[in-house]
C-alpha cells in the first residue's frame, strides 16, 4: 500500500512539474519597454542574453508605407536592438538579415526570427521569401493586395532558414537554400514557416514549425498545420517527423505561432489559439508539454493569456492583435513573456500602430 502511494504521489509530482502556469505569473507591462520603430512596422522578436551582460532582440520590420498585412511577405527584414535589461526599451542597433537579390530563397523577405545558441555558436532561424518582380515604392505600394503577383509569389515561396554567427552582432552566415523544404502530397506542400527550435543537451534539434498544404479542389492552400522537424545537429540534415501534424483544426484546434523551450520542468510550447476552440479565447494564448519535444499534450488549463494587458500606466487594453509569444528563460526558469502587439480595434486592417511588448513573470500572485 505504501509503495503505491509513492508512485500515486511520484505520477502527481511529474503531473505538475510538466505544466507551466503562464496566465497567473502575468505581471504589469512596461509602456516603455520592447521595441518600437518609427515609420516601421515591426513585429515578431526573439531575445537572448549575451555574454556581454546585454540583452539581444531579434525581430521583423518593414516600411509603413506598406500595408502591414501583406507587405511583410515581401519586405520584411530582421534587425537587432540591445538593451541592458529584458524589459528594455531595446535600442536599434543593426539590420542582421536584410534583402540580398531576388535570386536568393529569402532574397525579398526575412521574417519571424527564433534566436538560440549552442556552445559558441549563435543560431537564428527564420522564415524566408523572394519574388522575381519590381520593387514596390511608396508612389506605387498599393498595387500590393492579396491576390497581386508580389504576395502571390512571396506566400508561395515561404521556407524555414537558418543564419549563424559566433555573436550575437554577426556577422550572420546565411545559407543558399532552407533547411525545411516543402514536400509533395504533405501537409507542407505549400509553405514551411514560423520555426521554433529547442536545441538538446546533446546537440541533436527540436524543430516546431508552421505548414500548409494544397487543396485538391483548386490552387490555393489548406488551414495551418503545426509540424516537427529533427536533426541531429543544427548545421545537419532536418527531417520532418511522420506524416501527420501536431496541430490541426481536427488535432487538439488550430494555432499558430508556437514557440517550444526548455526549462527546469520539462519541454514546453506555447501557442496562439487561432479560433478559441482550445481556450474559449479567441487569439490566446495555448500551452502544451512533452518529455521529448515531439510527441505533444495540451496542459491541464491550456489557457496562457488573453489579449487583455494590464499596462504600467494603470491602464488594461484588450490589445487589437497579440501574436508571436516568445518566453525568456534564463536559470531554467521562464522570466519574461514577449508579444508583438498593434493597436485598434482588431484586425491587420485597424491598427495604426505596433511594436514588441514584454510582460514580465511573476511568483507574486
Amino acid at each position: 500500500m505504501r509503495n503505491r502511494l509513492l508512485v500515486i504521489c511520484c505520477l502527481l509530482v511529474s503531473i505538475v512539474h510538466s505544466q507551466n502556469n503562464i496566465l497567473d505569473k502575468l505581471g504589469v507591462a512596461p509602456v516603455e519597454g520592447g521595441l518600437i520603430m518609427e515609420d516601421y512596422w515591426v513585429w515578431g522578436s526573439s531575445v537572448i542574453k549575451g555574454e556581454d551582460g546585454k540583452y539581444h532582440m531579434y525581430a521583423s520590420r518593414w516600411p509603413k508605407y506598406l500595408k502591414f498585412h501583406p507587405g511583410w511577405m515581401i519586405a520584411s527584414e530582421i534587425v537587432h536592438a540591445v538593451s541592458d535589461s529584458a524589459e528594455g526599451p531595446y535600442e536599434f542597433k543593426d539590420v542582421a538579415l536584410g534583402a540580398r537579390g531576388a535570386q536568393y530563397w529569402d532574397g525579398r523577405s526575412c521574417h519571424n526570427p527564433k534566436i538560440v545558441k549552442y556552445k559558441e555558436h549563435y543560431l537564428l532561424y527564420y522564415m524566408g521569401s523572394t519574388h522575381p518582380f519590381e520593387e514596390l515604392t511608396e508612389e506605387n505600394s498599393d498595387a500590393l493586395t492579396l491576390d497581386s503577383k508580389w504576395c502571390i509569389a512571396g506566400r508561395w515561396g515561404k521556407r524555414v532558414g537558418l543564419a549563424t554567427s559566433k555573436s550575437p552582432n554577426g556577422p550572420w552566415k546565411r545559407l543558399d537554400t532552407p533547411i525545411l523544404d516543402v514536400k509533395p502530397d504533405s501537409f507542407y506542400s505549400y509553405i514551411t514557416s514560423n520555426p521554433s527550435p529547442l536545441i538538446k543537451k546533446d546537440g541533436s534539434v527540436v524543430l516546431l514549425f508552421k505548414g500548409r498544404s494544397y487543396k485538391e479542389d483548386k490552387i490555393t492552400h489548406t488551414d495551418q498545420f503545426i509540424g516537427v522537424a529533427t536533426a541531429d545537429s543544427f548545421d545537419g540534415k532536418y527531417s520532418v517527423v511522420g506524416n501527420e501534424p501536431l496541430f490541426s483544426v481536427d488535432k487538439f484546434g488550430e494555432v499558430e505561432d508556437p514557440h517550444v523551450w526548455s526549462d527546469d520542468n520539462g519541454f514546453h510550447m506555447i501557442a496562439k489559439d487561432m479560433t478559441g476552440a482550445i481556450t474559449d479565447g479567441y487569439h490566446g494564448g495555448v500551452l502544451a508539454h512533452s518529455k521529448d519535444g515531439i510527441h505533444w499534450e495540451l496542459d491541464k488549463n491550456p489557457l496562457a493569456y488573453t489579449r487583455k494587458v494590464i499596462w504600467n500606466n494603470g491602464q488594461t487594453i484588450e490589445q487589437g492583435q497579440l501574436e508571436r509569444p516568445f518566453v525568456l528563460v534564463e536559470d531554467g526558469e521562464p522570466t519574461h513573456i514577449f508579444f508583438a502587439t498593434m493597436d485598434g480595434p482588431g484586425g491587420f486592417g485597424n491598427g495604426t500602430k505596433t511594436w514588441n511588448m514584454v510582460i514580465p513573470l511573476t511568483d507574486n500572485k
